[in-house]
């Protein structure tokens, strides 16, 4: 089946049910050897995932640094099994510990259900510590920039992935790298992820925003204007927002439309909800199974080209 097939399919099955969304098929990326681990059998899922908060010694933000993370099931059983990797970002007020805690992103329960049925490779889930130096309240503001305050977005886009590459056996193309976040996490990871191209190929946001007072070197909608075509051609790009949250909406919406107008392969769906954990617990599923999707795409497109069969050139889709 060539890539164009697979891709029409799979954007069509994920558009179902929602009330507005647009996508754009961009040029296929050139994948190096790959291979994404199995689902999980039966007794594997029978083991409740679980998550740890670790540290490392930071020379971007010059101290001691946090992250959380869940390793896959099956880990530790196949140890010659390398996997793909997803970082989720905290919002305002945050720490790394928010995405797992059952009393907010509960992650944890969605993973158990996307592994269980498919819908999610197993992955290698990192959440990092946003927060930058200034603290207004006992936790430290987000500041997912390079800025006075400490050069986050480098220790986060940069730092941490050779750390988690050191620590863990991970797929190294950034086809199957993620991250994602929820309210300024969600603009945390456009922004650091079109800095740190090089490393992360997909990127999703929940209620994010994509303008920022810093200027436009940390605005997505007008930065990823001024990036060479070849350098988001291997973009794919998944943004949601609840229909209450007019401001981050309609930044939602008209975020799609530039991506689509730079060729950048997207998704953007709109949900009944508002700027609550409720909503970013429920819809974290839709996001990873969007990720999900994309880890598959990749996966085929570097069969095919394997075996010399060219992925064949897609159309723009609205």
């Amino acid at each position: 089946m060539n890539y164009k097939k697979i891709l029409l399919l799979i954007s069509a099955l994920t558009l179902v049910g929602c009330k507005y969304s647009e996508t754009i098929a961009a040029k296929p990326p050139q994948i190096i050897a790959s291979s994404l681990p199995a689902q999980p059998n039966a007794s594997t899922l029978a083991i409740p995932l679980s998550y740890k908060i670790e540290s490392y010694d930071s020379k971007v933000m010059l101290g001691k640094r946090t992250y959380g993370v869940s390793l896959p099931p099956g880990y530790d059983q196949n140890p010659q099994q390398h996997y793909p990797v997803i970082f989720l970002l905290h919002g305002g007020h945050g720490e790394p510990l928010d995405w797992f805690s059952d009393k907010k992103g509960q992650a944890l329960k969605t993973l158990t259900k996307l592994y269980t049925t498919g819908k999610l490779p197993p992955s290698i889930i990192i959440t990092p510590d946003g927060n930058d130096k200034r603290g207004s309240s006992p936790y430290f503001d987000p500041q997912y920039i390079d800025g006075p305050n400490g050069k986050v977005s480098t220790a986060v886009g940069y730092e941490l992935v050779k750390i988690v590459q050191s620590r863990y056996r991970t797929l190294p193309n950034p086809d199957f790298w993620a991250m994602g976040g929820l309210s300024s996490g969600g603009w945390g990871a456009m922004n650091v992820g079109l800095h740190n191209l090089q490393n992360f190929s997909i990127l999703f946001s929940h209620s994010g925003y994509f303008k920022d007072k810093t200027g436009p070197q940390n605005s997505p909608i007008i930065y990823i204007k001024t990036l060479p075509s070849p350098a988001i051609k291997r973009l794919r790009i998944y943004l949601d927002s609840g229909e209450s949250d007019t401001e981050e909406l309609n930044d939602a919406k008209e975020f799609s439309q530039v991506l689509s107008q730079q060729k950048v392969y997207n998704l953007f769906r709109q949900f009944p909800g508002s700027h609550t954990w409720q909503y970013w617990r429920e819809h974290l599923a839709d996001s990873l199974t969007f990720v999900g999707e994309q880890f598959r795409i990749a996966e085929i497109a570097h069969a095919a080209d394997n075996v010399g069969v060219k992925p064949a050139k897609t159309q723009q889709n609205h």
